[in-house]
């Protein structure tokens, strides 16, 4: 069957159906995949029937996949493949945890954000997996930064013009209720992004920001930081934003050059949201795989000492 695309917003957000993303795909196949992704941004696909190896499988067709950090020996994973970053509200038995430090780290995943905007080497697609959801709320909600960024004044884009933001995972885990002092972020590693760039594959500007970044290269720490949240106030109004309201099986894959996106509230305390994602490098499509570092294992092994890495490190967001 042919790829059937119905948009969600007139050019942001598509539900896909027609192709069996559990078997091997052609050329063809994934030239529209990429085509519908670089139209929309976000593609929302209905009843996979994925398990995990063909989550793996089928994410590869894009190009590196991170994987989360190394264990130390003895340590157990939940899930079966480093490739696949836990975003759910689980321990390692699969029970609703009840640790504080991984109830407090999960927090910012409700921020707007763009995974791994903290790292130097981005994040093009996250392919999210759902694996069990609670009854209510648990929505995941996306932003368009590329009409947002279009419909800026003039004069704003003429500010942005070279502007580069500062951004750091343990700063939006600050904005979101973490016990970390700022002083002890501005020791740890920080990553540096233009606020403004150019969407490959659609040839479109695009704004590169969210809770990850802390502040904006050169310019005052006030005066910065209010810029950041005016423009993520301004990508998040109605007219940009819509959310996917998830049941078993459905996998939503969104590009991170060109949107935002969140985390739905639900009752973390009593029901369970098992949700699994793999990550694409940016620029490592499969000609040009990279293989060999591994910077989520650097990152956290170089993390604040008042954070627990047991806790965090298989989220990686």
């Amino acid at each position: 069957m042919p790829l059937t695309v119905k948009p969600i917003l007139p050019a942001f957000g598509a539900e896909c159906s027609g192709l069996d993303l559990t078997a091997p795909l052609s050329p063809d196949d994934l030239r529209e995949i990429t085509d519908a992704m670089d139209k929309y941004g976000v593609t929302v696909w209905r009843d996979t029937g994925m398990n995990d190896e063909q989550h793996v499988a089928f994410s590869r067709n894009f190009g590196y996949l991170e994987r989360v950090p190394k264990r130390a020996e003895g340590q157990r994973m939940r899930l079966p493949y480093r490739e696949l970053f836990d975003a759910s509200n689980l321990n390692v038995d699969g029970e609703i945890t009840q640790d504080p430090a991984a109830i407090e780290y999960r927090k910012g995943d409700r921020l707007w954000h763009t995974d791994t905007a903290f790292l130097t080497k981005r994040t093009s697609y996250s392919l999210l997996l759902a694996h069990q959801v609670p009854k209510e709320g648990g929505q995941t909600w996306f932003a368009d930064t590329r009409q947002a960024y279009e419909d800026l004044p003039q004069e704003t884009k003429d500010l942005l013009e070279g502007k580069i933001g500062i951004n750091s995972l343990w700063w939006s885990r600050k904005q979101a209720g973490a016990d970390i002092a700022e002083e002890e972020i501005n020791e740890r590693f920080k990553a540096e992004h233009p606020l403004v760039h150019v969407h490959r594959g659609s040839g479109r500007k695009a704004l590169f920001i969210a809770a990850h970044t802390m502040d904006v290269k050169g310019m005052d720490k006030q005066e910065g930081r209010a810029l950041i949240r005016k423009l993520i106030e301004h990508c998040t109004q109605p007219q940009y934003v819509f959310n996917v309201e998830w049941s078993v099986g459905d996998m939503v894959i969104w590009d991170n050059l060109c949107t935002m996106h969140r985390g739905g509230d639900f009752d973390a305390a009593n029901e369970k949201r098992d949700m699994r994602r793999t990550t694409v490098r940016e620029g490592t499509e499969p000609h040009t795989m990279e293989t060999g570092d591994d910077p989520y294992t650097e990152l956290f092994s170089k993390s604040p000492k008042t954070v627990d890495i047991n806790k965090a490190r298989d989220a990686g967001r």
